[in-house]
């Protein structure tokens, strides 16, 4: 008996823990239950802007003379004077002498002209002379009943007299024009280029004596594209010009940011078969500010520079950074319950920083500007202060500093 108890003594203390623990599991109260919260992302936003200004169209060019000069020797001889500002770089003012070709030849040829101009005229006045007097003659004898012949009255004489007067005078003004032309000089204000002859060196006619250019205004060739044309309104080739959109100019000159104003004159009405694009002039009046204005900066002929153009109205869109844009089509927009919305939007034209957009958003939503890896309409938001948008701003070089740039000229 006593090995018998022994042995079932394990199995009722585990039958007993089983029961305690089913007991216990029973009469266990029930977990409190919590409310799980999701966690709301963190974003920037900035404000969108209602867009009240003009579409701008960035594009880039090279600063050239308007007026560009191969100056030549029209005559022949030895150069016997140049000018001091005769020199690369040079300025020199409309009208002044440049070179001096030897002018004793062409003095001595004028003087010769001057002569047989003079002999011209004698014999002329003699024939002249003769003619009157042989009419005299024939009225004495005929009376007015009969006209003479033109032998008679020697108009053939005087008519080859009045010929050779009029070739002698053609001789003065040939030799005065030669006379002149020993004198180089400009009819504009301008500056050297470069200067290819010396004191002393003998020239014939044709021989390049240097190259200057005007420095009244400067040009500035710019491309633009067919969707650039779109946004900007440019003078038609072959009209008369009625509008000429503003443009702002910026480069470096010596070491210094400058911005000067221009405005497109012209377009070339041709586009480039190999690149479609199609250019238009800017003119800049007085570049280096040494006519009409002073200029801090000057702009230098040959300097490289980005351009602005102020094209077509853009009232009515709204303007947002370009980095808002999603996919290309997709603002993703904070609500007054600081939820997220996807609005899609009609984008009209994009710029290096910012993009014109219509339909799908008001001025003042808030754009966010945070990248949302997993974007859910309705998702919660934790916004931060929206950042106020900057207005559009000038093009400048990559390198140059807020304190280089120089103001508008």
């Amino acid at each position: 008996m006593k090995k018998l108890l022994k042995a079932a003594l394990p199995l009722a203390l585990v039958a007993g823990s089983v029961a305690l623990v089913i007991v216990l599991a029973t009469n266990r109260p029930a977990p409190d239950v919590q409310e799980t919260t999701p966690a709301a992302m963190l974003v920037d936003t900035i404000e969108a802007l209602a867009s009240d200004g003009h579409f701008r169209v960035s594009a880039q060019g090279t600063v050239r003379p308007r007026t560009r000069t191969i100056l030549s020797a029209e005559v022949a001889g030895r150069i016997v004077e140049i000018s001091d500002n005769f020199v690369a770089g040079g300025f020199f003012e409309a009208g002044q002498m440049l070179a001096r070709i030897d002018p004793s030849d062409y003095e001595t040829a004028l003087l010769e002209a001057e002569a047989e101009l003079a002999a011209a005229r004698a014999t002329l006045s003699e024939e002249e002379a003769r003619a009157e007097a042989a009419r005299l003659d024939w009225r004495r004898m005929h009376g007015e009943t009969r006209e003479p012949a033109p032998l008679v009255l020697r108009l053939p004489q005087v008519a080859g007299a009045e010929a050779r007067m009029q070739a002698a005078e053609a001789s003065v003004k040939r030799a005065e024009r030669n006379l002149e032309r020993t004198r180089i000089s400009l009819p504009y204000s301008g500056l050297v280029r470069q200067r290819d002859v010396d004191l002393g060196q003998y020239v014939t006619t044709g021989t390049e004596l240097g190259v200057t250019f005007a420095i009244d205004s400067a040009e500035v060739r710019l491309a633009l594209s067919d969707r650039d044309l779109a946004f900007l309104e440019l003078p038609a080739p072959g009209l008369p010009v009625t509008h000429r959109p503003e443009v702002e100019l910026t480069g470096r000159v010596a070491g210094r940011v400058g911005q000067w104003r221009g405005e497109v004159v012209r377009t070339e009405g041709v586009v480039d078969e190999d690149t479609r694009l199609t250019w238009a002039v800017v003119r800049v009046e007085d570049p280096y500010g040494m006519i009409e204005r002073e200029r801090s900066l000057p702009l230098h002929v040959g300097t490289f520079v980005d351009a602005t153009i102020r094209g077509r109205s853009a009232d009515g869109l709204v303007r947002l950074p370009r980095v808002a844009l999603r996919d290309g089509g997709r603002v993703f927009v904070a609500n007054g319950d600081d939820e997220l919305e996807i609005r899609n939007v009609e984008v009209v034209r994009t710029t290096t920083n910012d993009a014109y957009v219509r339909n799908g958003l008001e001025p003042g939503d808030r754009i966010i500007l945070t990248a949302i890896q997993a974007p859910v309409p309705g998702m919660a938001l934790q916004v931060r202060t929206a950042v106020p948008q900057a207005p559009p701003v000038l093009t400048r070089p990559a390198d140059a500093d807020a304190s280089d740039l120089e103001p508008l000229e």
